[in-house]
């Protein structure tokens, strides 16, 4: 991969960019480095500063101070309509009394294309957002998932180096934004172009992106594969922030090479994981483990259990393909577990008010700074 080699170059390059607006810091001394071909997402939430990050790529905004770089070269004092990139906006912004072909062709006629070229980079264009046969359409007569295929297009017909996508399929139902999301996929896989994505929505970056960036407050926090995210996060934020997680509070009472063992704070069980955490015996740290690394019996545990706990289940969530367990321990923390339903018919089933037994593997969970 190439962020992995120290001898690639990055396509992009974010240099100690701040950004403020008054008194308010958008963005803090912030670096970043996003390589050709790269599908990236700036993912967090409301007000972190991902799409400021954006914008000021795009030349809408200007850093207050720091660089940033393009193929190399220093965006400082380049108009937006200059730069080697295009925006795609939640709003879609397409023209109403144009089709969509003409949408499509409106960029390039402004940058004076001769018409047979337009024509061809048109129809290369409806074809790859499978649009030929609403090319004579109004946006007023395309569904949601149309209009946001049209604008697409239209930010892809200049051949832009980089295509910065703004919340672009947060308009859309949660059916259609998961096929769009591949189609996204296929079309940057097909074109090449580097994509930058800024969302919300931690699923939609889990599928589009090759990496993702976690921001909070106008700072990054963890830089990595989706993957790696979910399964190694760095903080108890990034934790809690990407999918569902239980955190539970501990101390650390025993170390080795082998790994550590924690006593949780409020329920008094072990737990035994095979990280070699850098706190030290006595510290205060987190444990978080996903729901659906825990299994779930009919039982009940002591206080004493090593990487089990026993609780009362309080709701069930059934979603067809998986099923939620939330059970209260005796200490009235909540844990989840998620199972698949790989059979029509259970016996015993698990039901409201059943004491059950969450158990887990050494390897199941992580150990985050306290």
């Amino acid at each position: 991969m190439p962020w992995e080699d120290p001898d690639q170059a990055p396509f992009i390059e974010f240099r100690n960019v701040t950004k403020k607006f008054g008194d308010f810091t958008a963005v803090k001394n912030l670096s970043l480095k996003i390589y050709k071909r790269e599908f990236f997402a700036l993912l967090g939430g409301s007000g972190c500063g991902k799409t400021t990050l954006m914008r000021m790529l795009a030349g809408f905004e200007t850093p207050t101070s720091g660089q940033i770089f393009l193929d190399g070269q220093d965006l400082a004092g380049i108009p937006p309509f200059k730069r080697p990139s295009n925006m795609m906006f939640q709003s879609y912004a397409l023209f109403p009394h144009m089709s969509v072909e003409k949408n499509i062709a409106f960029g390039l006629k402004q940058d004076k294309m001769a018409a047979a070229d337009i024509e061809a980079r048109v129809a290369e264009m409806l074809r790859l957002t499978k649009l030929e046969q609403f090319a004579k359409r109004k946006p007023h007569q395309l569904s949601g998932g149309q209009r946001q295929r049209v604008a697409l297009a239209r930010s892809l017909a200049k051949q832009p180096k980089v295509l910065l996508l703004d919340e672009p399929l947060g308009a859309l139902d949660r059916k259609l934004r998961e096929e769009t999301q591949f189609e996204l996929m296929a079309i940057q896989e097909d074109l090449k172009v580097t994509f930058l994505i800024v969302t919300h929505d931690q699923e939609e970056a889990m599928t589009v992106a090759d990496r993702i960036a976690v921001m909070d407050k106008g700072e990054l926090v963890q830089v990595a594969t989706p993957a790696e995210i979910y399964e190694s996060p760095n903080s108890k934020f990034v934790a809690d922030f990407i999918g569902d997680v239980n955190l539970i509070e501990a101390k650390v009472t025993e170390k080795s090479d082998a790994g550590t063992r924690l006593t949780a704070a409020h329920d008094g069980f072990l737990i035994d994981s095979d990280q070699v955490t850098e706190a030290a015996v006595g510290d205060t740290v987190w444990f978080a483990i996903r729901p659906e690394k825990i299994r779930v019996t009919h039982g009940q545990s002591g206080p004493d259990a090593v990487n089990r706990i026993g609780g009362s289940v309080w709701d069930i969530a059934y979603l067809g393909g998986v099923s939620i367990i939330h059970s209260k321990t005796a200490a009235e923390n909540v844990f989840r577990a998620t199972f698949a339903n790989i059979s029509r018919i259970v016996e015993d089933p698990i039901t409201w008010d059943d004491q059950v037994v969450f158990t887990f593997d050494r390897s199941a969970g992580v150990i985050l700074a306290g």
